[in-house]
């Protein structure tokens, strides 16, 4: 076995990486990425490229005897002006599938965002590294989980013994796709948002195209998941489509059977849950659009509030209640000739009685704790038995 020092490098290649749909070079090394590049060709703002660039349930995963793995890597981190600093990403280091180590790096580029002004500013910075030491020199299959929301470029990956590709061990491929808190909002850790829960109790390999303020039934989003070999599909749908007050109830039915549409074009007979959004009081019966409480904000917390007026429901305006009510019709009705689609009431996953049990701290995301709640329910309901995407449908 080499020593200590004598460390070799090993490139980092689409084969040593699972949950990025991409790797785009740079000039500083790779950057993962949760949309292929033809999709982020049309995105068209800045949130949805800042989130999908963030890892969310990617992971480099490989097979070794080394016990000192060493990680060179350019993190984003954001400030938002007026808002109280964040939280450094995490980045955990698996052994053989349980938790073997946490580290952090406290610089690199960071992007000023100012949410008044709508603009950002990116001042680039240093390249760090993170080191896994004193492991064992057994054969054993290593995962370090990027962190879920911070842009990670991926510079050296040095290791005391060689590296080989992890072999496939069979399990299903899980793609989900939802909103920031499936991307992970206000979760502490990778393994800890609660579709990378949900993945570890259910046994399978998770994709996760959550993507923070972003999921919008946009077109390309549709095509990209038609597009990704998968064994079991959920959405979550609804609390982008208020927050942004991005449509009225005539546009949304018809968008939601398009994107499912188009889906079904690349997985005709792939169990294809559809979930409606959790509980949140601020959108419950007003529409939106949601915007951060500068009150709150002076006072150094985040917080969010709806602006929206409950009168205009009548005139098409979403609020969740509504969307719940109209996926599960599209649902129900779609179903008749798609016997692979089924529906998930989001407040099963998260409802009035959670909500006076552990409120949503900032009105919008859930906590770390409720993460790993929200977590365990849908592992229960799809993957246990008689859920949708349970062992006994296979």
């Amino acid at each position: 076995m080499p020593t200590e020092h004598d460390l070799i490098t090993t490139p980092v290649t689409t084969d040593l990486l699972r949950g990025a749909l991409d790797l785009e070079h740079t000039e500083r090394g790779v950057l993962p990425h949760r949309l292929p590049a033809f999709a982020r060709r049309q995105i068209p703002d800045g949130q949805l490229a800042m989130a999908e660039s963030q890892p969310s349930g990617v992971r480099l995963v490989f097979r070794t005897r080394a016990t000192t793995v060493e990680l060179d890597v350019v993190a984003t981190k954001r400030a938002y002006v007026g808002a109280p600093p964040r939280p450094d990403g995490v980045y955990e280091l698996l052994v053989d599938g349980r938790l073997a180590g946490r580290a952090g790096v406290p610089d690199g580029d960071v992007l000023t965002i100012d949410l008044a002004a709508g603009t950002a500013e990116t001042t680039p910075g240093p390249v760090r590294t993170l080191r896994f030491a004193d492991l064992s020199g057994d054969e054993k299959d290593i995962e370090i989980w990027l962190p879920h929301d911070e842009t990670t470029q991926l510079v050296s990956l040095r290791t005391n013994a060689p590296i080989r590709t992890a072999p496939a061990d069979g399990r299903k491929v899980w793609l989900h796709h939802g909103s920031s808190i499936s991307h992970g909002s206000n979760a502490t850790a990778p393994t800890g948002t609660w579709p990378a829960v949900a993945a570890a109790l259910g046994k399978v390999e998770l994709v996760n195209l959550g993507f923070g303020g972003s999921a919008l039934l946009d077109p390309f989003t549709a095509r990209t998941i038609r597009d990704t070999p998968a064994d079991l599909i959920s959405l979550k749908i609804g609390i982008n489509i208020v927050n942004a007050d991005l449509m009225r109830l005539r546009a949304f039915g018809p968008a939601v059977h398009g994107f499912l549409d188009t889906i079904r074009e690349g997985h005709p007979t792939t169990p294809l849950l559809v979930a409606s959004p959790i509980y949140c009081p601020i959108h419950e019966h007003t529409p939106g659009p949601s915007a951060p409480d500068v009150r709150a904000m002076r006072e150094g917390r985040l917080r969010f509030m709806s602006t929206g007026d409950p009168a205009q429901t009548a005139a098409g305006k979403l609020t969740l209640t509504v969307i719940r009510d109209e996926l599960a019709r599209i649902v129900r009705q779609r179903a008749a000739t798609d016997p692979n689609l089924h529906h998930l009431d989001g407040l099963d996953l998260y409802g009035e009685s959670d909500h006076a049990e552990r409120p949503l701290p900032d009105e919008l995301h859930p906590d770390p704790a409720t993460h790993r709640h929200i977590g365990e329910r849908f592992a229960h309901l799809a993957f246990g038995d008689g859920g949708p995407f349970s062992t006994e449908r296979s």
